[in-house]
This record gives structure tokens, sequence and C-alpha cells, in this order.
């Protein structure tokens, strides 16, 4: 089966990209060094952020390009080649990879949403922000430092207190 990507220019995205190694703690051992090669990225190839969380083993955006441009996957494929050629890994592939032909760090896809509207939107923007307090890395949404929840405070968007403390657990929704 071929997987067949939506690309509307100008689009807003919803995405999930993983380690290859879900047990890695990669990308906040190294955050400086992912965060390096977006801003790489994006000086050669504008899109915004509009939500961003960094976990240790996978990561989740929203992104809107340009207008005229649908080309997220080039955007990616070099997000992932930069942040991988900064780390110096000196570990043997296991022989399942060998033998599919894999190398690197990173899962070799990575799961895309076009979002479709603003409620659609909403819950993918809560999704983000509430993700490290979903997975049990902290007990509240304000305590995680890698994400674009302390700038959606700063805009208002958010309250600091959002989905943290004791109500955190009716924070899921659809989300559980």
């Amino acid at each position: 089966m071929r997987y067949r990507r939506n690309y509307v220019a100008g689009g807003t995205y919803f995405f999930t990209v993983n380690l290859l190694e879900r047990n890695q703690t990669l990308l906040v051992d190294h955050v400086h060094a992912l965060r390096e090669s977006v801003r790489w990225v994006k000086a050669r190839r504008p899109f915004d952020i509009d939500a961003w969380v960094v976990l240790p083993d996978h990561l989740h955006a929203i992104w809107t390009l340009p207008e005229d441009d649908v080309d997220y996957s080039s955007r990616w494929r070099e997000i992932k080649k930069r942040f991988s050629k900064s780390l110096i890994i000196n570990e043997p592939r296991p022989e399942p990879r060998k033998m599919k032909g894999e190398r690197g760090i990173w899962q070799r896809r990575f799961w895309e949403h076009t979002i479709q509207n603003e409620q659609d939107y909403q819950r993918h923007f809560d999704y983000i922000h509430i993700n490290p307090l979903k997975h049990g890395w902290v007990s509240r949404v304000r305590d995680w430092p890698f994400s674009s929840f302390h700038r959606a405070v700063s805009e208002g968007i958010y309250s600091l207190d959002w989905c943290g403390g004791d109500e955190a657990s009716g924070c899921f929704g659809e989300f559980e």
C-alpha cells in the first residue's frame, strides 16, 4: 500500500515525528541541536510554527506554510538530517534494521494531518500542549520546558495553570 500525503498550498498541518528507538531520549538530551536544525531550515524555507512540543522520543508540531508552498516533506527531511548529523552516535545497527536497509535515528516516515477548520486546529493545538502531561513527564503542563505552551501563555491563549495540578485529570477529554 502506498501512503498518499495531502498537500495544500499555504496549508496548516499537524505532525508527529518519532525516533526509531522509542526508548531513546535524544530529542530532549540534544534539544539545542534540534532547535538549530529547525532554525537553519526555517531561514532557507520559511514556515510558521504555530505550536510545538518536544518529548524524549517524539515531537508534535503545527506548521503553516507560505501561501504558494506545499512542501513540508523536504523541510522535515532536512531537519531530521541536520539533527542526525549533529550527533555522534557509534551504536551498531540491530540485524532487523540492517535487513530493512534502515539507518539513522528517525523513523523513516512521519505522520501528518491537514488542519480542516478552527475546531480541528484548537483540538490539535491543545493535544500538543497536553502531551507531556499525558505521557507522565510532568504533573502540570507548565513544567515541561520544551513546548510552545509558554509562548501561548504569554499571548493570552492559555492561563499558566491550564491543565495542571489536581484538575489535570479532566484535561484529557478525547485524548485519553
